[in-house]
């Protein structure tokens, strides 16, 4: 196993559309596994592809306390929300960072899990907010993206300004 780059914002590569998995295979299963230890060691919560620069629709999650957990989704897509809740959100990709978000409070999602067998879940709480969180990354979509303009431009000039002092 390989711990893995993780891209910071703002790095252009975060803003590609990751492309489908057309085949579940021991490349994938060796990909996600290198996708956990890099979250773990972070450390994380959730980790999509894109933030090391692959850009295909794999995700993998564990939001649980004792780290015991592991989701993988695999072309993952939201297909019923309702709801709306405030949580605040940070990122490996914008270290240091935290600032509330809205979305969906519950959501319903189909995904592949590891083995290439679809799945469909239910989540609430912490698990709503991260899957929605990955599944935007797969999108090219940030959380800063969900913020005012202001606050936007604020956290790119101070990230860019600890990319200078690295």
């Amino acid at each position: 196993m390989a711990n893995l780059d993780i891209l910071i914002y703002p790095d252009d590569r975060l803003r590609n559309v990751a492309t489908p998995v057309t085949d579940v295979d021991e490349e994938t299963r060796a990909l996600i596994s290198n996708m956990f230890e890099t979250m773990y060691e972070a450390p994380g919560i959730g980790l999509a592809a894109t933030q090391i620069n692959v850009h295909q629709r794999v995700v993998v999650i564990d939001v649980s306390e004792n780290k015991d957990q592991p989701l993988t989704l695999i072309n993952p897509e939201i297909i019923e929300s309702d709801g709306r809740v405030e949580h605040e959100e940070g990122c490996l990709s914008i270290p240091g960072i935290y600032e509330q978000v809205t979305r969906p409070e519950l959501i319903k999602f189909a995904a592949i899990d590891r083995d290439g067998n679809p799945y469909e879940m239910e989540a609430d709480g912490l698990l709503s907010i991260c899957v929605q969180h990955e599944i935007d990354h797969l999108n090219g979509v940030l959380f800063v993206d969900h913020l005012s303009a202001l606050k936007k431009r604020r956290i790119r000039k101070k990230m860019l300004k600890h990319e200078k002092d690295r």
